[in-house]
């Protein structure tokens, strides 16, 4: 079995050498082919400099932080094996869970298994937004996930073959993976709490979310004929210039009532207007759908380091 585990780490100086060591023992006892990839989004404590010591491990730095979604994006990008395992660096996702992880979708034969906190050991605000995240979700993009922001998922590499990820689109990625036909299971995992360091999820990742989740419902919706959405309200804003076209022509003639001082005939032009700008905005944005899906999209980060590092061989020593 081979396998690549990629974990986008951010100021955990404190969580990096311990969830590096239990990777490595789980992979080694299951006797995979394995590689573990640390992505560090521009960490200013020491992290990247605790990572090197590491070994086996490919560590990417990026120049900046660019938050948690591009730094996965990175890593995704950089695995070299046919599974592809994500998870995050504070050390709360249990890598004893993924050989469960890797059975269950091989049993099944999904290309997608996502982990399910149910007994989650996160703070009271942490766990009352992810509930309320997860009831919107349910509703508006409806991948029958549990719990979508659990980090620890497991994928088969060509799930991310014409994949970009930007955002907080992480979150979110069974659902874009569901549109394209790809097959998600689920299962329940193990969540322990936080030991050291500090969390890094804020109010503003929720709002964030919660637009990405919009921008999700509509790729799903619309991402291959946003005509349909522009074009359709183009229409109806016409239908209703028509009608109240209609209105202020009987006005007009019956009641003679002058058009300079009839809110009416302002009415009908601005239906018009907005009908025809929406239709148009319609046409355009279906012009750059079939350019989207024609050219390849450039990513939103940039890296500075790519450093690989090979277990040490018997006898060699660390400075060798």
């Amino acid at each position: 079995m081979k396998i690549s585990i990629v974990i986008p780490i951010y100021n955990e100086v404190e969580n990096v050498c311990n969830l590096h060591s239990e990777i490595k023992e789980v992979c080694v006892a299951q006797g995979y082919d394995y590689e573990i990839i640390f992505v560090d989004d521009g960490s200013d404590d020491g992290t990247f400099d605790a990572c090197k010591n590491l070994r086996p491990l490919k560590l990417i730095r990026l120049r900046r932080n660019f938050g948690q979604t591009a730094a996965m994006d990175a890593g995704i990008k950089a695995a070299q094996h046919p599974i592809i395992v994500t998870m995050d660096g504070d050390g709360q996702n249990d890598p004893a869970d993924i050989p469960r992880m890797i059975d269950y979708m091989l049993k099944e034969d999904l290309d997608v298994v996502s982990g399910w906190r149910k007994n989650r050991k996160d703070t009271f605000f942490k766990r009352f937004t992810s509930r309320g995240a997860n009831f919107l979700r349910g509703i508006i993009v409806r991948d029958n996930i549990h719990d979508s922001g659990c980090s620890l998922k497991a994928y088969r590499k060509e799930c991310f073959d014409n994949l970009n990820l930007y955002g907080e689109m992480h979150r979110f990625i069974p659902a874009l993976l569901k549109i394209k036909g790809f097959t998600v299971g689920e299962i329940i995992v193990n969540h322990r709490p936080r030991m050291a360091g500090k969390t890094k999820y804020n109010w503003r990742r929720t709002f964030k979310g919660f637009v990405d989740m919009i921008s999700v419902w509509f790729w799903h919706k619309y991402s291959v004929r946003p005509l349909h959405l522009l074009g359709g309200l183009g229409i109806l804003m016409l239908f209703l210039a028509g009608l109240s076209g209609i209105w202020t022509t009987i006005n007009y003639i019956v009641y003679g009532q002058s058009l300079s001082d009839d809110f009416q005939a302002f009415l009908t032009l601005a239906f018009l207007m907005a009908g025809l700008f929406l239709f148009v905005c319609g046409l355009i944005s279906d012009v750059l759908t079939k350019i989207y899906y024609g050219s390849r999209v450039d990513t939103p980060y940039s890296v500075k380091d790519v450093i690989v590092t090979e277990t040490l061989a018997e006898g060699d020593s660390e400075g060798a």
